[in-house]
C-alpha cells in the first residue's frame, strides 16, 4: 500500500506536468488523488483546502510579497548600470575584464533585487553588446551571465530562503540570510577563474585603468544601492526588526531611491510594478499552499521515513548520503523550478540530513545552491532561456560554453556541502546560532 500511495502521488504529478498542467495545479490535484485513496473525496477535498489556508497563514511569508515588490522597483530603477560602472572599477583590470565585470555585476544585482532572472535580463542585456563590441566570443559571454545570474539567489536577501525557513518548521531566517553570503560568494569567485583562465586562453582585452576621480564617481553612484543590503542585514543582525519588517523597510527605501533620487521610476509606473508583484506573489503562495497539501499526504503516508530508510540501505556514511541527496536534487532541478522543489523535497530530505547531524541551517543553503544550478540548465532553466534571450543566441550554441561553467558551480557545491563552516560561521559569529 505504502509504494502504492508513492506511485500514485509522483506519477500522477509527473503525468500532470509532462501534459503541460502548471506546477501548482500539478501538485493540488496528485495530492488529492493521493490523500483520496485513504479518505472518501470530500474528506480528501476538506483536508486540502484546509492544508492550503494553514499552510499560508504565517507571518514570515509577508516578508515574499514586500521583497518582490522592492526588487522590481529597483529593477527599473536604474541600478543595473550603476553596478555595472562598480564592478568595472573592482574588476576592470583581470584578464576578460567584461566577463569578470558581468558576473560581478549579477552577484550585486542580485543581491539587491532577489531575482536571478532579473539579473540575467538587466546584466546580461547591458553587458552583451559591449563584451561583442570587445570581440568577446557571444556563446561564452552569455555564458557567464547565464552562470552568474543565480548566485544572487543565496546572497540575501532570498525568496527561496524565507520559503526553505516556512518548509522546515521555522528555521532562522536571519540565520540563512548570513549562512548565504559565502556560498554565494563562492560561486561568483569560482565562475571568475574560469571566465579568467578562458579569457587568458583567448586573449580577450583588459579594461583602461580607471583614475582616481573615476573610482570616487562610480562609488558615489551606486553607494545608495548597497546601502539596501546593509540596512536589511544591518537591522536584522542588530535586532532592530524582523526580516518581514526589513522586507517592508527595503520597499520605502527602493521608492525613496528609485522615484526620488535616481528618477528612474515615476508615479505613473507604479501601479504597473505593484500589479505586476502581486502576480508573481499570488503563482509563489499558490506554491506553498498547494504544497503543503503534498506535504501532509507524505507525512501521512510516511514517505519521508520510507525514502530515508531506503537511503540508509544504501550507506550509513553521511559523505555518500549527501553526495546521493546532491544528485538527486540536481536531477529534480533540471525539471523544475526552484521553489516548488523546495516546497516539495524539503519534507523528504531534511529529516535524513537531521539524523545525519546536519544543521538545518547548512541544509538549507546547501540545498539552495544545489537547485540554482538548475535554473542554468536545460529543458527548463529560466535563467538559462533569458540569458540566451538577451544575448540574442541558441541555447544549443551556449551548452558547451556553460560546461566549464557548470564544473566550477559543483565543485563550489561540494565545498559548501562537505564543509559546513562555509554557510554556519557568519551565523555562528554575528548571531551566536
Amino acid at each position: 500500500m505504502d509504494w502504492q500511495v508513492i506511485l500514485t502521488l509522483f506519477g500522477s504529478f509527473g503525468i500532470l506536468l509532462f501534459i503541460g498542467l502548471p506546477v501548482s495545479f500539478a501538485i493540488g490535484l496528485s495530492s488529492l488523488l493521493t490523500i483520496a485513496m485513504a479518505l472518501p473525496l470530500d474528506t480528501a477535498i476538506t483536508v486540502v483546502a484546509q492544508r492550503m489556508a494553514v499552510g499560508m497563514d504565517n507571518f514570515a511569508l509577508l516578508a515574499i510579497p514586500f521583497f518582490i515588490l522592492a526588487g522590481n522597483i529597483m529593477n527599473q530603477g536604474g541600478i543595473a548600470a550603476r553596478l555595472i560602472n562598480l564592478a568595472k572599477v573592482l574588476g576592470g583590470r583581470l584578464p576578460g575584464s567584461l566577463a569578470h565585470v558581468n558576473i560581478m555585476a549579477n552577484m550585486l544585482f542580485g543581491a539587491i533585487s532577489g531575482s536571478a532572472v532579473a539579473s540575467a535580463a538587466a546584466v546580461g542585456g547591458t553587458m552583451a553588446p559591449m563584451q561583442k563590441k570587445e570581440g568577446y566570443d557571444p556563446a561564452f559571454s552569455a555564458a557567464a551571465n547565464i552562470s552568474s545570474c543565480p548566485s544572487g539567489l543565496l546572497i540575501p536577501p532570498s525568496n527561496t530562503l524565507i520559503v526553505f525557513s516556512l518548509v522546515s518548521g521555522g528555521t532562522s531566517i536571519a540565520a540563512l540570510f548570513l549562512a548565504g553570503y559565502i556560498p554565494g560568494i563562492l560561486m561568483g569567485l569560482s565562475l571568475m577563474i574560469v571566465a579568467g583562465i578562458i579569457a587568458k586562453r583567448r586573449g580577450y582585452p583588459v579594461s583602461p585603468k580607471p583614475n582616481c576621480a573615476q573610482i570616487w564617481d562610480t562609488t558615489v553612484k551606486a553607494l545608495p544601492s548597497l546601502l539596501l543590503v546593509i540596512l536589511i542585514m544591518g537591522g536584522i543582525i542588530g535586532g532592530i526588526f524582523t526580516a518581514t519588517e526589513a522586507s517592508a523597510i527595503a520597499v520605502v527605501y527602493t521608492l525613496v531611491l528609485a522615484v526620488l533620487i535616481y528618477r528612474e521610476v515615476s508615479f505613473k509606473q507604479l501601479p504597473k510594478i505593484v500589479l505586476e508583484s502581486a502576480i508573481t506573489t499570488s503563482i509563489v503562495l499558490l506554491l506553498v499552499g498547494a504544497s503543503m497539501g503534498m506535504s501532509w499526504a507524505m507525512a501521512n503516508a510516511d514517505i519521508p521515513y520510507m525514502i530515508s530508510d531506503a537511503l540508509l540501505a544504501v550507506s550509513d556514511n553521511p559523505l555518500v548520503l549527501l553526495l546521493i541527496i546532491n544528485i538527486i536534487l540536481l536531477i529534480v532541478g533540471i525539471f523544475m523550478d526552484m521553489t516548488p522543489a523546495v516546497l516539495i523535497f524539503t519534507p523528504i530530505f531534511l529529516p535524513i540530513a537531521l539524523d545525519l547531524g546536519i544543521d538545518p541551517v547548512h541544509f538549507g543553503v546547501m540545498m539552495t545552491f544545489n537547485l540554482a544550478i538548475g535554473i542554468c540548465t536545460p529543458p527548463v532553466g529560466s535563467a538559462l532561456f533569458v540569458g540566451c534571450s538577451v544575448a540574442n543566441i541558441s541555447i544549443d550554441r551556449v551548452i558547451k560554453p556553460l560546461l566549464p561553467f557548470y564544473a566550477a558551480m559543483f565543485i563550489s557545491l561540494m565545498l559548501v556541502t562537505y564543509i559546513p563552516q562555509l554557510s554556519l560561521w557568519l551565523p555562528q559569529i554575528l548571531l551566536g546560532y
